[in-house]
C-alpha cells in the first residue's frame, strides 16, 4: 500500500504571527506524547490532586484546546504559556504530571490564571467554567491551587514565550518555522548539531 508522505505546514517565525489553530495543534500534540508517556505510571494515593478525575474525559485534549479558543477568544501567548507552566508546576512538585486525569482541569485554570495574567480583558470564571465543562465553584478551587502550584509565577518574558514556540515546532513533525534566509545558515548549523532543548523540562520533569 503506497502511503501519502505528510505535508509540511511552514509557519511564521515568530509565535505572535502564527495561525492559533496551528499553535492549538502543536500545543495538543506536545500535550498527547506526555499523557502517553505519563499515563503508564502507576498512580499513587501520594500523588492525587485537584486535578485528577474519576475517570478520563470523553473529550479529546485536541477538541478541549479547540473548544476554548472558540469559545474564549484566548490569545496565543495564554495558550503558549501552558507549556511554561506546566515546566513550572512540575518543577516544584516532582510527584506531578500531565495525565488523562488531570490534563483538562489543568488546562482550564490555566487559561484562566494566564488570561488574567497576560490580558487587559478576560472572560468572567463563570464563562470559562461553562467552556470548560466544569462549576464556577471548581473552577474557583483550581485557580487557587494553581496558583498557589506554581507559586504566583504567572508571567514570562516574549523571549522565553519564543523560545518554547521555536521549541513546540522543532519537535513537530508536521510543521517547520520559517527562518530568514540572513538567519538560515545558522539555524540550520544548530539544528545540525541538535541546537538547545529550551523547553527540555517538558519532556524531562514531567515524566515522572
Amino acid at each position: 500500500m503506497n502511503h501519502t508522505p505528510q505535508t509540511v505546514i511552514e509557519v511564521p517565525q515568530y509565535f505572535d504571527e502564527v495561525d492559533i489553530d496551528h499553535l492549538m495543534y502543536m500545543i495538543a500534540d506536545m500535550l498527547g506524547r506526555l499523557i502517553d508517556h505519563n499515563d503508564r505510571i502507576p498512580l499513587t494515593h501520594a500523588s492525587l490532586t485537584r486535578f485528577h478525575s474519576r475517570a478520563p474525559p470523553a473529550i479529546t485534549v485536541s477538541d478541549y484546546l479547540r473548544r476554548i479558543v472558540r469559545y474564549t477568544s484566548i490569545e496565543k501567548a495564554c495558550l503558549l504559556i501552558l507549556l511554561i507552566y506546566i515546566d513550572r508546576v512540575c518543577e516544584r512538585h516532582k510527584t506531578f504530571t500531565i495525565t488523562s486525569l488531570t490534563v483538562h482541569r489543568f488546562i482550564i485554570a490555566a487559561v484562566t490564571v494566564s488570561s488574567k495574567a497576560l490580558c487587559d480583558s478576560y472572560c468572567t470564571n463563570s464563562h470559562y467554567a461553562r467552556v470548560g465543562g466544569i462549576s464556577r465553584q471548581e473552577l474557583n478551587t483550581l485557580e487557587l491551587e494553581f496558583v498557589f502550584l506554581i507559586d504566583w509565577q504567572l508571567i514570562c518574558s516574549g523571549e522565553t514565550l519564543q523560545q518554547y514556540y521555536a521549541n513546540l515546532v522543532k519537535q513537530s513533525t508536521r510543521y517547520r518555522r520559517a527562518v530568514p534566509a540572513s538567519e538560515r545558515d545558522n539555524y540550520e548549523s544548530a539544528t545540525h548539531m541538535g541546537g538547545t532543548d529550551t523547553n527540555n523540562n517538558i519532556n524531562n520533569n514531567n515524566t515522572g
